[in-house]
C-alpha cells in the first residue's frame, strides 16, 4: 500500500474513533433536572440501560479504531481486522437501533401504553441525546463504508491472484 493510501487509512480510522469519542462522550454528559409542579425531575444516561449500551458501544469502537492504525498493512492480521470490523459495525448498529428506539419513546412518548413523553419538561437532554446519536451515526456511516471497500479492496486482489 502507498504512503497516500496508507495516510488516507489511518485519517480515516482516526476520524471514526473522533466520531464514537464525541458521542459516547456527548451521551456520558447528558445530565438535566427541572422542576415540574414542584417535583424535580432528573435526566441522566445513566438511567437507561440502552444509553449505557450506546456509551459503552461507542468507547469500544472509538479504541479499537485507535488499535487498528498500528496494524501493519498486508500482514495476516488484516484478515482478522476485517472480522473485527464486521463485529465492531454490529454492535454499534445495535447500540444506535436501542438508543434511537428510546430517544422515540423520550420525545413522543406512548399513548397506548400511557407513557408520556418526557422531551417536552426536559428539552436540553433530548437535544444532548440527538447530538449523541448524530455524531454516532456519522461515525457509523463512514465506519461501514469504509469496512465495505476494504472488503472489495481484498476480494479483488484475491481475484487477480487466481487469474
Amino acid at each position: 500500500m502507498s504512503k497516500a493510501l496508507r495516510s488516507i487509512f489511518i485519517f480515516v480510522r482516526v476520524g471514526i474513533a473522533a466520531a464514537c469519542a464525541v458521542a459516547a462522550i456527548i451521551m456520558a454528559t447528558s445530565h438535566y433536572s427541572t422542576n415540574f409542579f414542584g417535583i424535580t425531575m432528573e435526566a441522566k444516561f445513566q438511567y437507561t440501560p440502552s444509553f449505557k449500551f450506546f456509551v459503552i458501544a461507542n468507547a469500544i469502537a472509538s479504541a479499537y479504531n485507535l488499535v487498528v492504525v498500528f496494524v501493519p498493512t498486508g500482514s495476516p492480521l488484516s484478515g482478522l481486522v476485517i472480522m473485527c470490523d464486521t463485529i465492531v459495525a454490529m454492535l454499534l448498529t445495535g447500540a444506535m437501533a436501542a438508543t434511537g428506539a428510546i430517544s422515540e419513546l423520550g420525545k413522543h412518548g406512548n399513548a397506548h401504553a400511557g407513557w408520556l413523553p418526557i422531551c417536552n419538561q426536559i428539552q436540553a437532554y433530548c437535544d444532548h441525546v440527538s447530538g449523541s446519536l448524530i455524531s454516532a451515526f456519522v461515525g457509523l456511516i463512514v465506519f461501514v463504508l469504509f469496512m465495505l471497500y476494504n472488503i472489495f479492496k481484498i476480494v479483488s486482489l484475491d481475484l487477480h491472484a487466481c487469474r
